[in-house]
């Protein structure tokens, strides 16, 4: 199946229902293409964009008279084929096969139609096309109370995206005459991510997917709030709750962190969907320049697909991207220890460490550690025991009292997927009889939770061995 950003549970209809557009311009060696992009491609690149403005004149609460806003009206059509025109003659480059595809015309992803084989060039974007962080922060300077406001909301790390997310307001803000017009109109309006749902969707959810998705939603608030210091933006903007979600929607599912500690958005870069098996990965030379290059042999017609992130953590691809990676090989157990101690993360206590494996219902070994040093809270110096035995790398010492405490962790552990196959079944009842137009994102959220449920029963079908 494939994995989306967003994945629309309503039909929406318009005229692009079946969208394919083939790459028209070919190249015939990266050192070629390189060498073909220069310092005329910024200047072409702020003409280009402003060639395939819209046509509905619209005027800004100044008197500025633009030809079009973006509609970010959830229903409202992505206009992928002028973007496609747009990049083109900006100096992007894409090998020949590299195709945008849909099936619906609303999730858009990469695929090839010839055989590319491993570390072939893909996609070239040029650095003047780029949306980062740190040009970002240099090109409005630092609004030091909007700072404040996120650090004063413990979100000190996402004050470089909020730049960014001023960025895409700014130049939503610009309209039709913002250089980057023809790609902002491209993108999704709809998305199913943390930040988007509403309370109804968190009951819904179990624990570690709600914590995580309100995580996201809190994040956005926060940056929502930061907007009143904000002076360079227009009010009806910075004021429209929904646009800002938009914005903020835009920066964290389609921005990737680079090597260099900024975090960026590239124009048809950001076309490629996740996959737990990837077929291509992502290069910035020294002039930020970004290559995407094959990472294996990839016959035609197959996907094009890079990591979003780690493919062990599907409920943070789920709050974070608002998809569900089906194809994900694993998923955290949910047991859930807040502010665990030191020695528990010594153990192994790690979202991406403690995990179930779908298809075999295999229990890593993380998984019994850490009941086990939990189970053993009663007797501290058997605790101790087993703590240094796992630091020193002392196995037998850690097997043998795993022999002697087995039936304790199997029947804890036992308990625990039963509960959680209980409370799934709870959640599942809430749905019974809602309004799926009121509540769009309730059958995604079902599917997630479906998915956990397959997970556990076959977690609890290993465990009935020992029970």
């Amino acid at each position: 199946m494939r994995k989306n950003r967003n994945q629309r549970h309503q039909t929406i209809r318009h005229s692009r229902s079946n969208i394919r557009i083939r790459n028209i311009l070919n190249f015939v060696s990266w050192g070629y293409l390189v060498a073909s992009v220069t310092t005329t491609d910024v200047s072409a690149f702020q003409h280009q964009a402003q060639r395939f403005g819209g046509r509905d004149a619209i005027h800004h609460s100044d008197g500025t008279k633009l030809e079009a806003y973006v509609n970010i009206d959830e229903s409202a059509p992505r206009d992928v084929a002028t973007m496609d025109q747009w990049v083109a003659s900006c100096g992007v480059q894409r090998a020949e096969g590299f195709e945008l595809t849909s099936e619906d015309g609303v999730d858009i992803s990469v695929m090839t139609s010839v055989d590319l084989p491993a570390e072939s060039p893909v996609l070239f974007v040029p650095k003047s096309m780029i949306l980062s962080t740190q040009e970002s922060m240099q090109e409005f300077g630092r609004v030091e109370a909007s700072e404040k406001r996120l650090v004063s909301g413990k979100a000190a790390e996402h004050v470089p995206n909020f730049y960014l997310f001023l960025k895409i307001l700014r130049e939503y803000d610009l309209g039709d005459q913002s250089p980057w017009y023809p790609w902002l109109n491209s993108l999704p309006r709809y998305y199913s991510n943390g930040a988007s749902m509403t309370p109804f969707c968190f009951d819904c959810l179990p624990p570690l997917a709600s914590n995580l998705a309100m995580g996201e939603r809190i994040k956005f608030i926060q940056f929502y709030q930061a907007l009143r210091y904000v002076d360079f933006i227009s009010d009806d903007v910075k004021n429209n709750k929904e646009i800002a979600k938009w914005a903020f929607a835009v920066v964290y599912t389609r921005g990737f962190p680079t090597p260099d500690g900024d975090f960026k958005i590239a124009p048809m870069a950001d076309m490629f969907n996740h996959g737990t098996e990837t077929e291509v990965q992502t290069f910035y030379d020294e002039e930020g320049n970004l290559s995407v290059y094959t990472t294996r042999d990839v016959p035609a017609g197959s996907p094009l697909r890079l990591s979003y992130g780690d493919p062990t953590n599907p409920s943070f691809l789920f709050a974070r991207y608002g998809f569900l990676d089906e194809s994900s090989p694993a998923t955290f157990c949910k047991i859930m220890i807040p502010r665990p101690e030191q020695k528990v993360v010594d153990m192994g206590y790690s979202h991406s460490k403690m995990l179930f494996f779908k298809d075999t219902g295999e229990i890593t070994e993380e998984v019994w550690d850490v009941l086990l040093y939990q189970i053993l809270v009663g007797d501290p110096t058997a605790q101790q025991a087993f703590y240094e035995a796992h630091m020193n790398g002392d196995y037998n010492t850690k097997q043998a009292m795993h022999q002697q405490y087995f039936q304790r962790t199997s029947v804890a552990l036992n308990n625990h997927v039963n509960t959680f196959l209980k409370d799934l079944e709870n959640l599942q009842r809430k749905g019974d009889g809602i309004d799926i137009n009121e509540h769009p994102r309730f059958p995604i959220i079902m599917e997630h939770n479906e998915y956990v449920k397959k997970t556990f029963l076959k977690v609890q079908e290993q465990l009935s061995q020992y029970n």
